[in-house]
């Protein structure tokens, strides 16, 4: 039996994946992660969007970017992709960007392009969620490691 694995949003590792062509590199989850078994995911980028892209968020259930064109499908397909690739992996949690439209664990945009939040998962984790698997918010894992 193999080393438990811990799937994470790749932006958190400095890939520069994220919408506007950066990324969220966080040093406390690098540092975390140093000397643990990491499966990074981009589920956007996994699903054929490009970066940079506009930025998408959830709108009645269909992921809509800020010019209306839905990218739901390409989305979708990226969570499916990254579900495909953890299948027959033994996942300790996932540690995921915050209130992303993909990876957001407990809050996420509302949809107006307000910046307002809403409780809710985004694609990615919402799949992770429906499979058991133990969500970290990024924001919630800076808190956890400042205590």
């Amino acid at each position: 039996m193999g080393k438990k694995k811990i799937i994470v949003s790749a932006c958190l590792l400095g890939k520069n994946c994220k919408y506007n062509g950066g990324n969220n590199y966080n040093e406390a989850i690098v540092e975390f992660l140093k000397d643990k078994e990491v499966i990074a995911v981009c589920p956007e980028v996994m699903g054929g969007l490009p970066t940079p892209r506009k930025p998408s968020e959830i709108v009645h259930d269909v992921v809509t970017n800020t010019e209306g064109v839905s990218v739901d499908s390409e989305f979708r397909q990226g969570a499916k992709v990254a579900m495909d690739l953890i299948k027959d992996e033994e996942i300790e949690c996932a540690i995921l960007q915050s209130r992303s439209p993909s990876c957001g664990t407990k809050q996420i945009y509302d949809g107006t392009f307000s910046k307002k939040l809403i409780e809710g998962k985004g694609i990615f984790a919402e799949e992770l969620a429906k499979k058991g698997i133990k969500l970290i918010d990024s924001d919630e894992f800076a808190n956890l490691q400042q205590q």
